[in-house]
Parts: structure tokens; C-alpha cells; sequence
């Protein structure tokens, strides 16, 4: 037997087609007679094939729907013919990721081809699990809505959500293909500023490949099969339990510093996943990895000059440096 869909207020098929973040109730359903005595959600997965059965039974429980009127959060409830049904539709997280959206960006440099921005600690770059929207791409599509045209809004790098500092944007295909080039010919100086634990004896490079961590998941590792990475450190300045590097990149592995200085003994101040939790004061207090983008420089994909960003220390690595020298004068 064929099931039929009775609705009133407008056709639900070019409705639901649309998954903003702001989604008006789709219109009136009434439960045929085929469906009569069904559990809701079964009821439901059968009038809205386009929907997947958990997805409604997330949208059940949420609240979402009502039947004459009131909200119904028990997806077993029998359901009965004749009775009438209303859902507010959930933004779909993978469309909720290319919205554009007004969040302030620190823009370095800016011109038809290339945008450069000083990204905070706490701003996600790309849209993913836990993290569909307020991200970096969500404020450049808001800043230059043209950018939706090019992959991943023109992102050709990436920065760890708590590490701060220079990121460059391309604005037009030729840009973005001519940056990623640059950064497969390693022409890219990246130069970052990097406080660690305990004190670092002496300037040095880490060779080591790397890969997903064979246990755990989420995190890095240095593993014999993993992708080649390669990061030199230079000793700007020793506190007595830490050390500020300068870490120049050859390669940008994911967490590739943060993994290549736990790796000697010395991770980031502040690092939660590779890092140790330290009462010494004044690092109990830090709660992100110690890590900025200093410098950035490279080949301008249109003129071919070679330009130059610097983005000061944020303000709370700059407190926290010199908290460690007002210590450092009072011993």
C-alpha cells in the first residue's frame, strides 16, 4: 500500500530543502490511516524518508515535535490517524559550517589576492566535531563573502585552536594554488615563539616523522612510518623552570612543535594534551598551549615579492613572560 502524506500551509518537499540556522515549522503533517498505531518515530521515518530515523528521534527528544499543539519528547508514544504533527527541522551541522558569520578578525594585510590574519587563541580555523560554527572560516565568509566560491574559504594552513598568531587567506583560485605550492616547496617562513618546560640547554633541530598516535586517536605521535617533519629551535631567553624558543618550521605537520619539544623534554608551557599539569606559579594559571605564530613571510602570488608579517605576543604570553622576569630579578 502506497502511503500517502497530507499537509497543509505549502509543499513539504521544497521545504525541507532548506537547513539554516533559523528554520521556520515545516508544514502541517497528518497521520494517514496507514499509520495509524505506529510508535512516532517509526510513524515519522516513514512520512520523511529524507530524514534519518535518529535524526528524528534527536529532533523527538529535543522538543522539536508537537502534536496538536504540544511538544512530544517520548518517540515511542503511539501516534493515530487523523492526528496532526508539526517539526522544527535542526540545522544541519555540515550547512551551519559554511554560514557566514560576524565575528572580529585582526587583519594584518589585505589586498586582492591574500589576506593575512592575527588569529587568537580560542578561535577554531576549520569547521568540524564539536566545533560547526564560530569558526575562523565562518568570520572570513562574513568578511568577504566572495571567498564561499574557493575551498575551505581559501584556507591554506591551519593553527591549532589555542595557539595564536599569523595565518595568510587566499582570495582567488590563482592565489590560493600558488600559496599551497609555496608551502609544498617549503618557501613558506614560518617562524614561531615558544615557551617550554625546564631549561633548554642549547639551539637544535628535531628530524622526526609523524603520524596519528597508534592509541590515542586525537592525539599525535612520532612514529617510523609517519610524514617527514622537521623543526629547528633557537633559545631566545631561560627562566629557571622554562625557556622561550624560537621555532622555525620546514614542515607543518599537525601539532608538529607541540610534539617535537615534548619529544627532547621540554613541552609547551600550558599544552593539555602533551603537556603535564604544573601548580608553579604562574603556570597553573595558563590554560593553553604557550605557542604563536611570530612571523610569517612568503612569494606574493600575483607580483611575486617577497613580503613580511610580525603579530606582537598576545596579551596573555605577554604577561606571562614577564611575570617570569619579575621573578627571575627577585631571586
Amino acid at each position: 500500500m502506497k502511503t500517502s502524506l497530507k499537509t497543509t500551509g505549502g509543499d513539504y518537499s521544497a521545504n525541507a530543502s532548506h537547513a539554516g540556522a533559523a528554520q521556520p515549522p515545516l508544514p502541517l503533517l497528518t497521520i494517514p490511516d496507514d499509520c495509524a498505531g505506529m510508535r512516532l518515530d517509526q510513524a515519522l521515518a516513514r512520512l520523511l524518508p529524507q530524514h534519518s530515523r535518529s535524526r528524528l528521534q534527536a529532533w523527538i527528544r529535543a522538543g522539536r515535535v508537537s502534536i496538536a499543539g504540544k511538544p512530544v519528547e517520548d518517540t515511542t508514544r503511539k501516534v493515530y490517524s487523523g492526528e496532526q504533527i508539526v517539526i522544527r527541522e535542526e540545522a544541519e551541522p555540515a550547512l551551519l559550517a559554511q554560514q557566514a558569520e560576524e565575528i572580529p578578525l585582526s587583519v594584518v594585510y589585505e589586498d586582492d589576492a591574500l589576506l593575512v590574519i592575527d588569529k587568537p587563541a580560542g578561535l577554531v580555523v576549520h569547521p568540524g566535531s564539536g566545533n560547526w560554527s564560530g569558526t575562523l572560516l565562518n568570520a572570513l565568509l562574513h568578511h568577504a563573502p566572495q571567498l564561499q566560491a574557493l575551498p575551505r574559504a581559501g584556507i591554506v594552513h591551519r593553527l591549532d585552536k589555542d595557539t595564536s598568531g599569523l595565518l595568510v587567506v587566499a582570495k582567488t583560485p590563482e592565489a590560493q594554488t600558488h600559496l599551497v605550492r609555496q608551502l609544498h616547496a617549503r618557501s613558506v617562513k614560518r617562524l614561531y615563539l615558544a615557551l617550554t618546560a625546564g631549561r633548554v640547554a642549547r639551539d637544535g633541530t628535531v628530524d622526526a616523522p609523524l603520524g596519528r598516535h597508534p592509541v590515542q586517536r586525537t592525539k599525535m605521535a612520532i612514529v617510523a612510518h609517519g610524514r617527514a617533519a622537521r623543526t629547528h629551535y633557537r633559545v631566545i631567553e631561560r627562566f629557571k623552570n622554562a625557556t622561550l624558543l624560537k621555532c622555525a618550521l620546514e614542515t607543518g605537520r599537525t601539532h608538529q612543535i607541540r610534539v617535537h619539544l615534548t619529544s627532547i623534554g621540554h613541552p609547551l608551557i600550558g599544552d593539555p594534551a602533551y603537556g603535564k599539569r604544573t601548580s608553579l606559579v604562574p603556570f597553573a594559571d595558563f590554560k593553553r598551549q604557550a605557542l604563536h605564530a611570530w612571523r610569517l613571510g612568503l612569494l606574493h602570488p600575483q607580483s611575486g615579492e617577497a613580503m613580511e608579517w610580525e603579530a606582537p605576543l598576545p596579551q596573555d604570553f605577554a604577561d606571562l613572560l614577564e611575570c617570569l622576569r619579575a621573578l627571575e630579578k627577585n631571586q
